[in-house]
Formats: structure tokens, C-alpha cells, sequence
């Protein structure tokens, strides 16, 4: 439940931060009347968001067992692929978000109606789409029954939403680089376990080989059914008995990731390095002598 509320918080703050910015920005600039096709592109981003999950949680139950393996393996790894990118994009363009959307929204408001729409939508419409897939990857991880991790996604919107209407009340101020450090780094720990468990779903459907092939088996020592056990498994997807194949997924996915994105800003590329100022530059030249 608390992975899924985290990734409903953070997805839901993403969408309502890029809501505010577009919605305040009209209202300074005394365009008002542009807020319409704002609010339309909005809804129509939101309905194409659950229409998805409903045709990813409805759809699949039509299929096979090993289709419907097959189907959850291949969104599963689509699903941490695109969380991957999303928590190294925010992290590296979240002090530009704001001059970004406003360019965007500019360039929306010269173009007429259907681009101030077609603005909205992309804007909302991706943050949208990542949360119901991942979210329909995760409650498949869980696979207790129970509505509970739907329950943290809906309880993790709900508080983005009130978070995101105190920011444009100017009620709140959020440190945007710390948060999205602290969730993009969560996040990780818990798309490597959406990604294990889709490799699992993978050779259940005979997709990859080692099934048979546990690396450990400690199911007599940590209950999957025990209160512990529960939370392992809603938290970190953890599974007391996994292949040789989802351990060495894990541990490839999770060590060079979050060593990477709890790098410092510009490190991979080399920028933020102190350069060495140049002796012959920094000194005044002196006059030659006669």
C-alpha cells in the first residue's frame, strides 16, 4: 500500500505542480479566458489515464494464464523503464519546469483554442499514463486480492491534489529538488522489485528459462502470509523464494540506478567541476622590457 501511495504522491504532485503552474500563469497574465481549454485538456488526459487502467486490468482478464503472464512481464519491464526516465528527467528539469511550461504555454495561446487543449493534455496526459501503468504493474506484484494498494494510489492522488492547491494558494512551499530526490530514490528501490517480479511473470510463461532455479528459499522463516511478510511484499515486492535470474535482475537494476541518480547533478556528463584557472590568464601581463 505505501509503495502505491508513493507513486500516486509523487505522479499526482508532478500533474497538479504542472496544473498550477499553467492555471497561475493565465490568471497573472489576465488570459482567463484561456482557462477552459486548459480544464478540457485536463479532463480529457485524465479520462484517456483511467480508460487505460481499466482496458490493462479488464483486458488481461480475457487472456490465458500464460498470455496474461506474458501481458504483465512485458508492462511490467515498459513500466519500470518509463519511471526510470521519468524520476532521472524530473530530477535534472525540475528548477526549469516552470520556464519550460510557460514557453509552451505562450507559444499554446498565439496558436488558438486546440493547442491551449492539445498543452494541456500532453502536459498531464504522460504523468497519467505512467501512473496507471505502473500502479496496474504494482497492485499485479502485490497479488493479495485486496483493494489496499488501489486504496494508497487513490489516498497518494488525493494528497498531491491538496498539496498542489495550498502551492497555488501560496500556502505551501515545497523544496522540489529534495522531494523528488527523497521519491525518485524510493521509487527505485521500488520499480526493482516491479521488475524482478515481471521477469518472475516472464518464465511463468515460459518466455525465459530458470523457473526451477532458486537462488534462496526462506518462505519457513519470513511467512509471505504474516504481517512482516505483508509488508516486504507491499513495499518492496519482496518474495521469499525468487529465482537465480530475478536476484541477479535486482541487483543489476537496483545498485547502478540509485548510484546514479543519488549522484551529484552534471556528474555523469562532468559538468560542476571546479576548473583550475589559468595561471598565464588570471596573472596581468607584464610590459616588456626595453
Amino acid at each position: 500500500m505505501f509503495s502505491n501511495y508513493l507513486i500516486g504522491l509523487r505522479e499526482g504532485l508532478e500533474a497538479s505542480l504542472v496544473v498550477c503552474i499553467l492555471i497561475a500563469y493565465l490568471v497573472k497574465t489576465d488570459r482567463r479566458d484561456a482557462l477552459k481549454p486548459i480544464w478540457i485538456g485536463i479532463g480529457v488526459a485524465l479520462a484517456l489515464a483511467l480508460g487505460f487502467g481499466c482496458a490493462l486490468e479488464f483486458g488481461s482478464q480475457e487472456l490465458t494464464f500464460e498470455a496474461q503472464e506474458a501481458l504483465g512481464g512485458s508492462l511490467s519491464i515498459i513500466a519500470v523503464c518509463l519511471v526510470t526516465w521519468m524520476v532521472f528527467w524530473m530530477r535534472r528539469t525540475a528548477r526549469h519546469l516552470k520556464a519550460e511550461l510557460h514557453g509552451k504555454l505562450d507559444a499554446a495561446l498565439q496558436m488558438g483554442t486546440g493547442a491551449l487543449v492539445a498543452t494541456a493534455f500532453l502536459a498531464v496526459g504522460r504523468e497519467g499514463l505512467e501512473t496507471a501503468l505502473f500502479v496496474w504493474a504494482s497492485v499485479r506484484a502485490a497479488g493479495d486480492g485486496t483493494p489496499r494498494p488501489l486504496v494508497g494510489a487513490a489516498l497518494g492522488i488525493v494528497t498531491a491534489v491538496f498539496l498542489g492547491w495550498l502551492f497555488y494558494r501560496g500556502a505551501v512551499r515545497i523544496n522540489l529538488a529534495k522531494f523528488f530526490t527523497w521519491t525518485g530514490g524510493m521509487l527505485v528501490v521500488v520499480a526493482a522489485g516491479v521488475l524482478a517480479y515481471g521477469v518472475h511473470d516472464l518464465q511463468e510463461a515460459r518466455w525465459v528459462p530458470g523457473l526451477s532455479d532458486k537462488a534462496f528459499d526462506i518462505s519457513d522463516t519470513v511467512d509471505p502470509s504474516s504481517w512482516y511478510g505483508t509488508l516486504l511484499k507491499g513495499v518492496f515486492n519482496f518474495q521469499p523464494d525468487p529465482t537465480v535470474l530475478q536476484v541477479t535482475v535486482w541487483l543489476l537494476y537496483l545498485i547502478p540506478t540509485l548510484a546514479l541518480f543519488l549522484a551529484p547533478v552534471g556528474f555523469a556528463s562532468g559538468k560542476g567541476k571546479v576548473k583550475a584557472p589559468d595561471e598565464q590568464g588570471s596573472r596581468p601581463s607584464k610590459a616588456p622590457q626595453a
